[in-house]
């Protein structure tokens, strides 16, 4: 007999987030996501001062102020006419790419590994580092208070990684990840001066002179994480993937074979080139990549709570007016859809895309980055037998975004010897606000895909719309029923107890969603405590 699983909200995300699930005979049969707050940004910034925009986005969310802070930049560029000096590209690549490392190395350590760690197993430790002997002694002390908080909250469950030697190593890391994502905090806190409600990019270009001494502060912080991201992250993330129990997540937990990615990281002044290339795929074609055209972005609301009229615009002519009535509704995010179909943004998306161009050969081998690592990691095998099969499930997501961060820390490196201190970081156009314009700030940022639309009026904007990943990611059922990427990567996973559904929220997780940037606002009526289930 069907059985619904409520998990309400789902914790160790940013933001809210509700899932249920249909389990029959143990085995997820039919999923909904539900993103239960309004955002209500878009709205606030009607009729104000174009120059607003940025700054009021950045409130979007506490965890992702950067991103939203470079696409509304890259927006208003647009509107603007700018033609962005190269100093002003490559300081927001940097402290973009600072974000991500910081983000990625957040998402694994302190979000997703406890799904796989059994931290009391550190209590048995019997080795003689002193590292590892000072941690057993902390988490014994923490234990015996009765005060494991900061590893909670989780469910039960058999196949957590409980050898002593290899759960201390783990749960050491996540230790050390803490000083790993200040470091990358300080360093574009060295050319935007704070984090979050930064002010170091605006329409234009940037407010910080590169130098000697800051590019320098930049590189040591840089050279630190390289190593780390190296010998830790990238290594921890194949010993969870090398626990037999785990092996059917390579598969489990795919989200139908769409993917899709802006591109980001610009590498010329006009955004034609970029680090991370742009570009979708089908059904799992690996080696077919699409060229990207944003004129196939439209947003369904058929199970969303707004009016009818929201209903299959493109984000340049959106709407986001709430009908908190709607039958059939059950989400507060919309349904963004290309060609009419659900995608899968992040880094997994990314790295898809990467890998096709380079295994296609629209990628020079001279010029590839992925491929070659995954040789040299010995992965190749292991990626074959993926593609052969057409399913990336939970574990490749998490590999992806452990190999996107090493490739982007290795760029980072090179754009610091590109910076040129004494040249332009500013373009002049950026203070000219025109009467009447439209703009368009396309990135990619560390959950996958973001966009920001303007439509500048009197001088004043006349209309904003942001499209952020999760709303890709999570989004509820579109006009034609099509499930959202994470309801549809719910599907077939096995439920054994339904008391404890640690391999749906293994595979929520693994999105790493972020429902603060979705839907923002929120609204009293649906503030009120329904059904609570801690996990």
């Amino acid at each position: 007999m069907a059985q619904i699983v409520t998990i309400d909200p789902v914790t160790r995300i940013e933001g809210h987030l509700r899932i249920d699930v249909e389990v029959e005979d143990g085995v997820v049969k039919d999923a909904w996501s539900s993103g239960t707050m309004f955002r209500g940004i878009e709205m606030l910034l009607k009729d104000k001062h174009p120059w607003d925009a940025q700054q009021v986005t950045e409130r979007i969310c506490g965890v992702c102020p950067l991103v939203h802070g470079t696409a509304s930049s890259y927006n208003l560029d647009d509107a603007m006419g700018v033609e962005l000096p190269d100093n002003a590209r490559l300081i927001r690549n940097l402290c973009l790419g600072a974000n991500f490392i910081q983000s990625h190395i957040l998402h694994f350590y302190h979000l997703a590994a406890l799904d796989y760690v059994d931290v009391t197993a550190v209590l048995n430790y019997a080795g003689n580092n002193p590292g590892l002997k000072a941690l057993k002694g902390k988490i014994a002390g923490l234990a015996k208070a009765n005060d494991l908080y900061p590893f909670m909250p989780r469910y039960e469950s058999d196949d957590y990684v409980s050898d002593p030697e290899v759960a201390t190593t783990l749960v050491g890391h996540y230790v050390e990840a803490l000083e790993a994502r200040k470091k990358a905090q300080e360093m574009l806190s060295i050319f935007y001066g704070r984090m979050p409600s930064f002010v170091g990019t605006i329409p234009g270009g940037v407010t910080v002179q590169p130098t000697v001494s800051n590019i320098a502060a930049f590189r040591s912080r840089l050279a630190e994480l390289r190593f780390w991201i190296d010998n830790v992250y990238v290594q921890d993330i194949m010993t969870v993937a090398g626990v037999p129990a785990y092996s059917i997540f390579f598969t489990a937990g795919d989200s139908g074979g769409n993917y899709l990615a802006y591109g980001g990281f610009d590498e010329n002044s006009q955004g034609t080139e970029k680090f991370l290339p742009s570009g979708y795929i089908l059904a799992n074609g690996v080696s077919a990549v699409k060229t990207f055209d944003e004129q196939q972005i439209i947003e369904s609301v058929k199970h969303s709570w707004y009016t009818e009229d929201c209903e299959g615009r493109q984000p340049s002519d959106g709407k986001t007016d709430p009908d908190l009535e709607k039958d059939g509704a059950y989400s507060f995010l919309k349904a963004p859809r290309y060609e009419g179909k659900p995608m899968e943004v992040g880094p997994m998306a990314r790295m898809l895309v990467l890998a096709g161009l380079e295994l296609s050969g629209k990628i020079p081998e001279n010029k590839q980055l992925l491929v070659p690592l995954i040789k040299q990691l010995g992965l190749d095998a292991k990626v074959t037998e993926l593609v052969t099969a057409g399913k990336f499930g939970i574990l490749p997501r998490h590999a992806m975004r452990a190999l996107e961060c090493k490739l982007l820390a290795d760029q980072m490196d090179v754009w610091l010897d590109q910076l040129k201190p004494g040249e332009p970081i500013w373009d002049p156009k950026g203070k000219d606000i025109p009467s009447d314009s439209q703009g368009m700030g396309l990135v990619e940022g560390p959950r996958g895909a973001l966009g920001h639309w303007i439509t500048i009026s009197g001088k004043k904007i006349a209309n904003y719309q942001c499209v952020v990943p999760t709303t890709w990611n999570a989004s509820p059922r579109d006009k034609e029923g099509n499930r959202g990427p994470i309801e549809t990567s719910l599907l077939g996973l096995p439920v054994p107890d339904p008391e404890n559904p640690i391999n749906v929220v293994r595979c929520v997780r693994s999105f790493d969603p972020c429902l603060a940037c979705a839907i923002h606002v929120i609204h009293p009526e649906h503030n009120g405590v329904k059904e609570f289930r801690v996990v």
